[in-house]
């Protein structure tokens, strides 16, 4: 108890008494002090990034470990090869989705999460991309496979496994559960003691594990720890919002799932402070911004779930004020939080996140908009028993081009660009889908052949037919990847890009989605980011826009994108050109003037 009591002013014995009681707590943090004590890492050794700060340099890209294949390499090495050779200097992070040995979910059933799939490589591999990229690892820890060694051990009732998993009997409530699925939430196994119902969220293959044991928390904890030796330094909690669950509630957003986020980053605090957290938690807005707790405690960064589908409305509509409201509202806590930002992923285009935000009709219509495109949709069950769609399921420019039309190539690669510009434009760090980056489109066939509808966004290459294609002049890949890259460059050179900048969200009219960034306490003029999200000429109208743009014509602002030089006739007279992105900035020469 003295122990305990001396170290109550800490942040873990807290947060363990909150999870666990005062009993438990104490056992668990002796145990837990010697496993931080014997935690040691060689930064300088480990990466190129030893400080872990993230700047206006810093774009993720997204990407299955084998995304790419080239004989007599592993996968691993072929990515490394493809991002060093084309990437290095414009990208400076990879997040490289679960490389684990697994059973199913393209990865999210993990067997093994200690060792590297085999088929992708060795932790070798990992390590060296760790030297030239800044690597985010998986952490999905809300569930394994039940080909997962604790998963057999529990079924031949092995004493120390049978609380690893939630097993629900009697009349346990369920009656306001929700989840992403229309699968049964509980699964019926044969154990050595038994036929048990075990918790399943996401599919029978995938068995939750029971966080209110706290041998699974330090279980965890070890795993993320191991994770940093091996070259992590962004871990992402996999559905984290689902991790506790309680009868009668919707086990969904529970407060012990805020305390365990805060016990892990403080358990980095104390270890690896350069690591930072990002929550994956597709939810409603409100729900999903509360991981960053009070700016101090959890998550340094969430995804910005509303803004794939909010963009895609946008264009679908060609009226940016539903976006424009919601961007307006965005607030973050502390200068140690920032947004995750993207549009693509290996998942669908989550629907969850935007409803109220705009009405169920507008909802309805991308999702025929998506269908009309060649898309898949995935639905979920709620708790009245009713089936609804959650996500489109398709690839991004698809969603905004319908590849069955004979719209020209150039208009459709400017819309899919004007669309990534907005992302890359907001205040947070960029996540770039592999796929969007090389200007894929939809995979139906391999969603035909996996049964699974995501599968038709996470199309696997060869390397060298994809280089080919990055090179062939006016092609739809090399029109996306190197527009892509201008976009990229410009941005990780201007200051006001910094992912903890400020950020004001211009009033430019329904055509036109607008704002300006400002760097984060550096001597730096002010940007403008203009977005034309219609296939019509616009004229900046908004009073906040003409300003700035007048104020600073004695700067000579250019065009960052294109290097042109900005010449208003008056203060309204800016006209963009149809899906145009103007990044309206001062050239380095003037800043000082």
């Amino acid at each position: 108890m003295d122990r305990f009591q001396a170290n109550n002013s800490a942040k873990i014995p807290s947060l363990l008494k909150d999870l666990y009681g005062i009993d438990q707590a104490i056992l668990f943090m002796d145990r837990l002090e010697k496993r931080i004590e014997a935690f040691n890492i060689d930064r300088q050794a480990d990466s190129t990034f030893p400080s872990g700060e993230l700047s206006e340099r810093d774009a993720i890209v997204i990407t299955y470990g084998d995304i790419l294949s080239e004989s007599n390499q592993t996968p691993l090495q072929t990515l490394q090869a493809f991002c060093q050779s084309h990437l290095a200097g414009v990208i400076s992070s990879l997040h490289i989705l679960p490389f684990y040995p697994w059973s199913s979910d393209d990865g999210f059933s993990v067997i093994d999460y200690r060792a590297v799939n085999p088929q992708l490589g060795t932790w070798e591999d990992i390590h060296q991309l760790s030297q030239n990229f800044r690597l985010m690892f998986d952490a999905v820890i809300n569930h394994g496979s039940v080909q997962c060694a604790w998963f057999k051990k529990f079924l031949q009732n092995d004493t120390h496994y049978q609380d690893y998993y939630i097993v629900v009997a009697g009349d346990y409530d369920l009656s306001n559960l929700v989840r992403p699925r229309t699968s049964p939430a509980l699964t019926p196994f044969q154990t050595a003691a038994g036929v048990k119902n075990v918790w399943t969220t996401f599919s029978p293959d995938q068995v939750d594990l029971n966080f209110s044991n706290p041998e699974v928390l330090f279980e965890i904890i070890d795993l993320l720890l191991f994770y940093a030796q091996q070259g992590a330094q962004l871990i992402r909690l996999d559905a984290v919002a689902f991790i506790w669950k309680e009868a009668g509630t919707t086990c969904l957003n529970l407060p012990q799932a805020h305390t365990i986020v805060q016990l892990l980053r403080a358990v980095f605090e104390r270890t690896a402070p350069h690591m930072k957290i990002i929550t994956e938690t597709n939810v409603p807005h409100q729900d999903n911004i509360a991981y960053f707790g009070d700016g101090t405690n959890e998550a340094h960064l969430v995804y910005n779930f509303p803004l794939p589908p909010l963009v895609l409305h946008t264009f679908r509509t060609g009226d940016s004020r539903a976006l424009t409201d919601w961007a307006r509202g965005l607030k973050l806590p502390s200068k140690q939080t920032t947004f995750f930002n993207f549009l693509a992923s290996h998942d669908g285009i989550g629907l969850n996140p935007i409803r109220g935000m705009i009405e169920e009709s507008e909802i309805e219509a991308l999702v025929e908009q998506a269908q009309a495109h060649g898309g898949l949709i995935n639905s979920r069950t709620k708790p009245d028993g009713s089936i609804s769609p959650y996500e489109l399921n398709i690839n991004y420019f698809d969603a905004l081009n319908n590849p069955y039309s004979v719209e020209p190539l150039t208009r459709q690669v400017e819309r899919f660009i004007c669309a990534q510009a907005i992302m890359l434009a907001m205040v947070g760090v960029p996540g770039i889908y592999f796929h969007s980056l090389v200007g894929s489109r939809g995979w139906r066939e391999g969603a035909a052949l996996s049964g699974q509808n995501r599968t038709i966004n996470r199309q696997k290459l060869d390397r060298k037919t994809l280089e080919q294609e990055l090179e062939q002049v006016g092609a739809q890949r090399e029109e996306v990847f190197q527009r892509y890259l201008a976009l990229l460059n410009v941005r990780r050179t201007n200051p006001n890009f910094n992912p903890y900048g400020e950020q004001t969200i211009l009033d430019c009219g329904s055509g036109i989605f607008g704002l300006r960034r400002e760097s984060d306490g550096q001597k730096s003029p002010s940007l403008v980011c203009l977005h034309n999200i219609t296939a019509k000429n616009q004229i900046v109208e908004g009073e906040e826009a003409q300003t700035w743009i007048s104020d600073h014509a004695k700067l000579e602002p250019i065009d960052l994108v294109s290097g042109e030089k900005i010449r208003p006739g008056d203060a309204g007279s800016i006209r963009l050109s149809p899906y145009q992105v103007l990044w309206i900035g001062v050239h380095a020469a003037r800043q000082e003037l």
